[in-house]
């Protein structure tokens, strides 16, 4: 029988497979908890760990747990939507030191949510209660994404299905596969140039001939001064040369 939650490592390299719900207690064979995952990173001696994820979510507290002890771990973690990664599952995705999208993929985010009886006074308290457990998404999420903190929930009060061009764009993903190999992340030139004029980490390795900056600049440049040459070409001669207008 196929199994939908799965472990195993082979050399310097694990990977693991979570393929359903994330859950406090193992029901199905395709559930996974925190405590059995934990308890198999900690046997795991490996330099890196690849995730493939395909899974609705669950407990927003087992999906923080697997998130922190991916986090945790001495290896290099890879995260991989497969299919979905939605709720706890976007937030496991987030473990990825490389977080990567499949082209035909969805990451979904909202906020917690629960089911309450009570007085009014106890409905007050649940729904204070759910905000500062949302909160804790929030900051995983917070700790890689490129959005502003009011923009991201904003889509988590919106229930959000995030596309993968979408995730990288807002820093949920650090790539999309390619499709050809099904491994090494494509992402889009002006996203690696950003990148390098940020001076942040390269998410994506290219290759810059600057001969060919140069030269576009230069176009630029001259296409700039035959447009001001016919209004004001001394101002802007001058511009030139005092490095501002």
């Amino acid at each position: 029988m196929k199994k939908y939650y799965s472990l195993c490592q082979e050399g310097s390299e694990a990977t693991i497979h979570i393929y359903g719900d994330i859950v406090s207690w193992v029901w199905f064979e395709s559930d996974v908890s925190s405590y059995t995952l934990s308890k198999e990173l900690d046997g795991i001696d490996a330099d890196a760990i690849n995730v493939y994820i395909n899974s609705y979510g669950g407990e927003v507290a087992e999906g923080l747990a697997i998130y922190n002890s991916l986090k945790r771990h001495k290896a290099k973690v890879r995260t991989v939507c497969d299919g979905f990664a939605c709720s706890a599952a976007s937030v496991v995705f987030m473990a990825g030191d490389e977080r990567i999208m499949n082209p035909a993929s969805l990451l979904m985010i909202h906020n917690a949510w629960t089911s309450a009886q009570g007085n009014s006074a106890a409905l007050r308290k649940e729904a204070d209660d759910l905000d500062a457990i949302t909160q804790a998404s929030v900051a995983a999420y917070l700790a890689d994404v490129t959005i502003s903190e009011d923009r991201l929930k904003e889509l988590m009060d919106n229930e959000t299905w995030i596309s993968p061009v979408a995730a990288v764009e807002m820093g949920f993903a650090t790539g999309i596969a390619d499709e050809g190999t099904g491994l090494a992340p494509s992402q889009s030139a002006r996203h690696a140039v950003m990148d390098l004029v940020l001076n942040r980490k390269p998410t994506a390795q290219i290759t810059i001939d600057p001969d060919l900056i140069a030269e576009a600049v230069t176009k630029k440049l001259l296409q700039k001064v035959e447009q001001q040459e016919t209004r004001k070409p001394i101002h802007f001669l001058n511009a030139l040369s005092r490095g501002k207008e």
